[in-house]
């Protein structure tokens, strides 16, 4: 399973596997109804998220498994909100 969620986008992967849903956004990811998740490789949204993909890989494997889903570690964040940059 993980290789094949390698291979999709994130639209791909939440429309295979509609459960996969609740992971992105308890997560965070603003991936739902993103232009870019049509793009966006799993490794790319996490990367631009600040997490790790595997771990996200293992919160959507338990998804689609109908298991417990791990809440989101740390992350970096990768950028400055708009509130810290300077004007």
């Amino acid at each position: 399973m993980p290789n094949e969620l390698d291979s999709l986008s994130v639209r791909q992967i939440m429309t295979r596997w509609p459960a996969t849903t609740r992971v992105f956004i308890d997560w965070r990811l603003h991936c739902i109804g993103c232009p870019i998740g049509e793009l966006h490789r799993l490794a790319d949204a996490a990367h631009e998220h600040g997490y790790a993909a595997e771990a996200l890989a293992a919160a959507l494997t338990a998804a689609i498994a109908g298991e417990f889903i791990p809440a989101a570690p740390a992350r970096s964040r990768r950028r400055p909100a708009a509130a810290d940059a300077d004007p």
